[in-house]
């Protein structure tokens, strides 16, 4: 078994050869050094000049000496296109299997099993000497709710539903929503979504235009029609999202006042509700003024904020807030069930 020192040149002198062009004047050891330096391998322009003498017999490299600095390229009659994965590939094909691969179609995940595996392999080759390896294992991101196991998917289903999604094709699904017992639905496909621990179909009903959402996990069958889909003139997912789809309720937005804490007005200043948020001394107290979207995801905030702020508009939002108050209130003192 090849020791570690052997695995790192390898993988740097494969590097180096994947940085040569086909044509041109070729590229000179100095950049070819800054080239290998900038995806993780640290070289001297004197170690490149070596691997490039050890592998030019091989794989018939041409050197041209016309100018001074040399440049190195493929010969035009023996450049191959070189399997593998550069270290950047390695890191990039890490994090997206792990942070994307539920929404990628399942013919997609098997086409790309065998670069997801290389690029596994890559990283345990270089994670002894090369740092920039271990780069995928000191990065996460952490969403800012409360963590959740996620729902159990089936994958036949699920694999229809991205199938469906990809060819533009109409489904007949069985879907199990706030009733007893499933429901038959013809769905229009039109995007994937994750929020936090639930993924989710963006798709038009039937022949109904108004987009919603349907929960992976709440599907009980479904099956390709090989129809195409009648899409909704205009929808873009990404304003669909950005219009709060996915933070549930009407999503019209309003004009929102309270009173805040010091503690929370702190991390609004870092982290601001609307780019036309403020906040300012009144009546001794801080007062936030911010426009945002009237949906369940604020009242949401809002409930988890209770010590730290008071709703004074709108006033229908408020007297929400305070029934919803009395009520809980009430529950915990009397004991009752909610």
């Amino acid at each position: 078994m090849p020791s570690n020192k052997t695995r790192n040149t390898l993988a740097r002198q494969w590097e180096l050869l994947k940085q040569l062009p086909t044509r041109g004047k070729g590229k000179s050891a100095k950049q070819i050094a800054e080239a290998l330096a900038e995806a993780g391998f640290a070289v001297s322009k004197r170690q490149v000049e070596r691997d490039l003498i050890d592998l030019q017999e091989v794989f018939g490299l041409e050197c041209n000496d016309e100018n001074i600095p040399y440049g190195w390229r493929w010969n035009g009659a023996n450049s191959v296109d070189l399997p593998g994965v550069t270290l950047a590939e390695a890191l990039s094909l890490k994090i997206v299997e792990e942070t994307l691969k539920p929404l990628l179609p399942a013919s997609v995940q098997r086409s790309l099993l065998p670069r997801f595996a290389q690029a596994k392999a890559k990283l345990a080759a270089l994670s002894d000497q090369n740092p920039a390896a271990e780069w995928a294992d000191k990065v996460c991101t952490v969403l800012p709710m409360l963590p959740m196991v996620a729902p159990i998917i089936d994958e036949e289903i699920l694999e229809t539903l991205q199938e469906a999604l990809l060819q533009n094709e109409q489904v007949d699904c069985s879907y199990l929503g706030l009733g007893v017992d499933p429901k038959p639905f013809r769905l229009h496909p039109l995007g994937l979504v994750t929020r936090g621990a639930v993924g989710y179909l963006v798709a038009t009903a039937f022949e109904y235009e108004d987009v919603r959402l349907y929960a992976l996990h709440r599907f009980t069958a479904a099956q390709r029609t090989y129809e195409l889909i009648n899409r909704p003139k205009s929808f873009k997912l990404a304003r669909y999202i950005e219009e709060g789809a996915l933070q549930f309720g009407g999503g019209k937005p309003i004009k929102f006042v309270a009173t805040v804490s010091d503690q929370l007005a702190k991390h609004l200043y870092e982290t601001p509700l609307s780019g036309d948020q403020k906040i300012k001394l009144k009546d001794g107290q801080l007062e936030l003024t911010a426009t945002v979207l009237d949906t369940w995801q604020l009242r949401w905030w809002l409930f988890g904020q209770t010590d730290n702020l008071v709703v004074l508009k709108p006033n229908a939002l408020r007297s929400e807030i305070i029934q919803t108050l009395k009520k809980t209130s009430q529950a915990y003192l009397c004991g009752a069930k909610v």
